[in-house]
């Protein structure tokens, strides 16, 4: 126990330690205007140290043990995202939540797929040899994995949790050994899907506007019109990204000085203590402040990688890959929605946002990369592991 506590990387513990006392401030500030969601930094404190117990424990776990239980890891996955359909609450438009009452607790399956996704494609992958990946053999029953769950929480009305499926999947097929010739046109069919969609959406938008008003789902409006048409957004949908962009620039090079932003502070800007977050520290420590936060983000990133290159096991890598690619999507997605680069879609920043859910995978999966750490160095199989790599 002893020897395992001294190879941990403690870098990365004194960074969540650091995103704790971060993510307290910033959410007891978002939430000064707001009196109903009062309370919501304390709650966090408890969310922060339910997920280092989860942390913890998680490292101790020989990270072996889910690769081999994989399947039926995702089938419990898939299993919860089905589910959740008929049992479950709504919460910021998102139809996918389960409430676990006496902890005060919501729980939502999309956001813990992203890391059973990760498990199992990790395990698939692992288990070939390193030649490269076929296209019909591997690419596509691999990205089977990804898009069924797509379709599924895309229905729940959560489109940012969907995408980071895709994003997963294609930061893992490529630490696969994807070829370059599948890597291009991959990368190609998703410019063209982009390109094409977005105008159609542009050209379209009249009749698009139509049918989702007819079918209840005017929703989608809010999230696509203030990015690709803000001048015919309504006034409802572009009120949240353009107070944002208000704030965010009033807080110039240093800002305005914690609990002091006046667009904050006033109640402009709707969700400063979740998808909103970034907003609080662009208006109240202003640019420098937003540097520093992606600066430890980059670290916590370039201590993943070491931990990575460092792992003898082909699995290891994939999974801090797939763990890399699920943090990069979450961030640039969150900063990215509020400066006009993406659309708005609900995800929250990680260790940063408040919410249970969210913070607990965020969590585990550090507490998985220390498990790799702690047993990626050994070459041998578990003895109770069954599995073998196969060449395919």
């Amino acid at each position: 126990m002893l020897s395992k506590l001294r190879n941990v990387d403690w870098i990365i513990v004194v960074i969540l330690l650091i995103f704790m006392g971060i993510s307290v401030a910033l959410i007891h500030s978002g939430v000064a205007a707001w009196p109903k969601f009062q309370g919501y930094g304390k709650r966090m404190v408890f969310y922060y140290l339910l997920g280092f117990i989860c942390f913890f424990g998680m490292f101790l776990v020989d990270y072996r043990l889910l690769l081999k239980y994989h399947w039926f890891i995702l089938a419990v996955g898939v299993f919860l995202l089905v589910i959740v359909i008929f049992i479950g609450g709504t919460l910021n438009g998102a139809k996918g939540w389960i409430k676990i009452p006496r902890v005060d607790l919501n729980i939502q399956p999309a956001e813990l797929f992203k890391l059973v996704l990760i498990i199992s494609l990790s395990a698939v992958i692992g288990q070939k040899s390193k030649i490269a990946l076929t296209f019909w053999r591997d690419i596509v029953p691999l990205s089977l994995f990804a898009l069924i769950p797509f379709g599924i929480v895309m229905a729940q009305n959560d489109i940012g949790n969907a995408l980071s499926y895709i994003v997963i999947l294609f930061g893992i097929l490529w630490i696969g050994n994807l070829k370059y010739t599948h890597t291009i046109l991959l990368l190609l069919v998703i410019a063209a899907s982009l390109y094409i969609g977005i105008k159609s959406y542009i050209t379209f938008h009249e009749q698009i506007t139509t049918y989702l008003e007819s079918t209840n789902k005017q929703h989608w409006l809010d999230r696509i019109d203030p990015w690709l048409l803000p001048d015919l957004a309504s006034s409802d949908a572009s009120y949240h990204t353009q107070n944002a962009l208000i704030a965010i620039a009033s807080g110039g090079m240093l800002g305005d000085g914690y609990m002091q932003g006046a667009y904050v502070q006033s109640g402009f800007v709707p969700y400063t203590y979740s998808d909103s977050i970034i907003v609080v520290v662009a208006e109240e420590f202003g640019f420098i402040g937003v540097s520093v936060l992606v600066l430890l983000y980059f670290i916590l990133i370039y201590r993943l990688i070491i931990t990575a290159l460092e792992c003898k096991r082909r699995e290891g890598p994939i999974l801090i890959v797939g763990i890399i690619s699920m943090f990069l999507y979450q961030i640039f997605e969150n900063i990215g929605m509020f400066i006009g680069l993406m659309p708005l879609t609900g995800i929250t920043l990680p260790f940063i946002s408040f919410g249970g859910s969210s913070l607990l995978i965020n969590m585990v999966s550090i507490g998985l990369v220390i498990s790799i750490q702690l047993y990626g160095r050994q070459e041998e199989e578990l003895p109770f592991v069954g599995y073998k790599k196969v060449d395919m």
